[in-house]
């Protein structure tokens, strides 16, 4: 034990003094009884050795923990026997101190402990007393009998593989060799007469097999039939004797197998199937290796694929005995799928290529969330596009999906596109925004078919405002002297039924454009009379025309260009 685990010699003085003062005062001053003296105790030791231990990967050699609680001293040599009862049969006279803890001293791997047959001291396999003595740079020494135990014994290495199965032999064998690393020198020596234990686990209530090693330490356990690929064995060995150390127990899969090769061509009836649809895959089965011959009575499984993994929607069917076979596969909703593929159900078959690209649109919906139709004719519909089955799916991979805004004068026929949009490449719902020009009428918004998506169609909504227009724009007097006073005058109308009416109460506004100019300058504002008649009187400057406009409002587009009168100033 560590000094500094045991009281030091004056502190057991103290309380020894301590103790006899307190028996004088129960006993009174003068009565006080003659105590029998107690030999004193042991000094402790100032000198500590830990536990030695066999190195794990090397046994010919161990390392041991020192220290000295000596103030200001270091242990400055430790040396160890190794003995076998009485008889020591190695002695090592200075342990290594290792550099990064200098507490630490041990035998080195290249000084490893060897059997005599090895150039060594070891008489023989085995486990063996360890002694340690250390001293420090006082003088203080300590030697621990049994430190430690110096386990002399072979490691085991077991190396365990199962024959391949095949198409025609469908078992497999477990065999190995189970090898000792010899202590010291390394060696690689066999381990004969030892069990190891094969279970194999699929099959519940199969008992264990032990397979014994011969003279080599090789081993060859019976044949199990019937196997599959990736079924497991466990393996599992175990011993601790003097002369072998150790133990296995793992877990190993069935994985290499000898397969049959065939060849197998498929296609398909459909390139893109639709929602209620069905696509037809048809192929055939021959082997490569009798002149093509069919293959029959052999199972595929007909799959729908998305990238390079199927999907649940398969159909599994067996070959004819000319090797044809069909299987029928429904559109699936919710699942996106690019393709097909046939695999064989029976692993020990192989083949490959037997795939093909397919298409399968999936449901979507139109969303209109606001439609809005300008004075100016301008059309504004913004919405969301949203898949039915899996609103968060994300197509960065997809074509883009076009979106046609449309228009139609009864919202059943003559249907025509005033705007386009694509949804690209993006996460839905999407959003879009449709642009276009209108004079009014029923829209709708609707989704072309693709790869991706079915065709839809949005609600069907009506926009409309009444069509407005001025006529009769006429500017007195004409010709004009300059600064004198004139007229504009003009009527407006609107549409009411078919019908042009005059439309009263309305707001105009009076524009000029000079001569030789491009520019329009808004002279005057003004509201129709009851019939829509409107007057305006301005000075006259220049030569230009006159014209007079309505800007339309709520529920009215605005006047397309009136005609413009031009007037001569003299």
């Amino acid at each position: 034990m560590r000094s500094d685990l045991h009281p030091s010699a004056r502190a057991t003085a103290r309380a020894a003094s301590l103790l006899a003062a307190l028996t004088v005062l129960a006993l009174g001053a003068g009565t006080a009884p003659a105590l029998a003296e107690e030999p004193a105790p042991p000094a402790p030791a100032t000198v500590g050795i830990g536990h030695a231990v066999t190195e794990e990967y090397q046994r010919g050699a161990f390392h041991v923990n020192t220290w000295t609680d000596a103030p200001s001293a270091t242990i400055t040599a430790v040396s160890a026997k190794i003995r076998k009862g009485d008889a020591v049969v190695a002695e090592i006279p200075a342990l290594t101190q290792a550099s990064w803890n200098k507490n630490l001293y041990s035998l080195a791997v290249g000084e490893a402990l060897k059997l005599t047959e090895d150039g060594g001291t070891i008489p023989e396999l085995g486990k063996y007393a360890i002694d340690v003595t250390a001293t420090d740079s006082l003088g203080n020494t300590l030697t621990r009998s049994d430190a430690g135990t110096l386990d002399f014994t072979l490691k085991p290495q077991l190396d365990v593989g199962f024959s391949a199965p095949s198409w025609n032999d469908r078992s497999t064998r477990p065999s190995g060799t189970l090898v000792g690393v010899q202590p010291g020198s390394g060696d690689l020596v066999p381990i004969p007469g030892r069990g190891i234990t094969v279970q194999r686990l699929a099959a519940e209530g199969t008992p264990a097999q032990t397979a014994t090693t011969d003279d080599t330490g090789a081993f060859s356990g019976e044949s199990y039939g019937d196997v599959k690929i990736g079924e497991e064995f466990r393996v599992s060995y175990a011993e601790n004797s003097e002369q072998v150390h150790g133990s296995y127990d793992f877990t190993r899969g069935l994985l290499g197998y000898n397969s049959r090769r065939v060849n197998v061509t498929a296609t398909a009836d459909k390139a893109r199937v639709l929602p209620g649809e069905k696509v037809t895959v048809t192929g055939r089965m021959t082997d490569p290796n009798n002149a093509d011959a069919p293959v029959a009575d052999q199972q595929v499984r007909v799959s729908l694929a998305s990238g390079s993994y199927d999907t649940p929607v398969a159909q599994t069917v067996s070959t004819d005995a000319d090797g044809r076979f069909s299987a029928q596969l429904p559109a699936t909703p919710g699942i996106r799928v690019d393709g097909w593929t046939v695999s064989p159900t029976d692993p020990f078959l192989y083949f490959s290529g037997a795939n093909g690209q397919l298409a399968m649109p999936q449901e979507a919906r139109v969303l209109v969330a606001r439609g809005t139709l300008a004075a100016d004719g301008k059309v504004n519909v913004i919405g969301a596009f949203r898949p039915w089955y899996n609103p968060k799916q994300w197509f960065s991979w997809t074509p883009p999906d076009t979106l046609l805004l449309e228009n139609s004068a009864d919202g059943r026929t003559g249907w025509r596109t005033i705007a386009t949009t694509s949804l690209g490449n993006n996460s839905y719902p999407a959003f879009y925004n449709l642009n276009g020009r209108s004079q009014g009428g029923f829209f709708r918004v609707r989704h072309v078919l693709s790869n991706e998506f079915t065709e839809s169609t949005g609600v069907t909504f009506r926009m409309v405002r009444t069509a407005t227009r001025i006529i009769g724009v006429n500017a007195n007097p004409e010709p004009v002297r300059k600064g004198a006073a004139m007229t504009v005058t003009g009527t407006l109308q609107q549409a009411v039924g078919g019908v042009w009416k005059g439309y009263g109460n309305a707001p105009v506004t009076l524009w000029f454009q000079a001569r030789g100019s491009a520019a329009w300058k808004q002279l005057a504002t003004g509201r129709t009379a009851w019939n829509g008649a409107v007057t305006f009187r301005t000075t006259a400057t220049v030569d230009g025309s006159y014209t007079i406009r309505h800007n339309g409002d709520g529920t009215h587009f605005n006047a397309p260009a009136a005609y413009n009168d031009y007037v001569d100033v003299r």
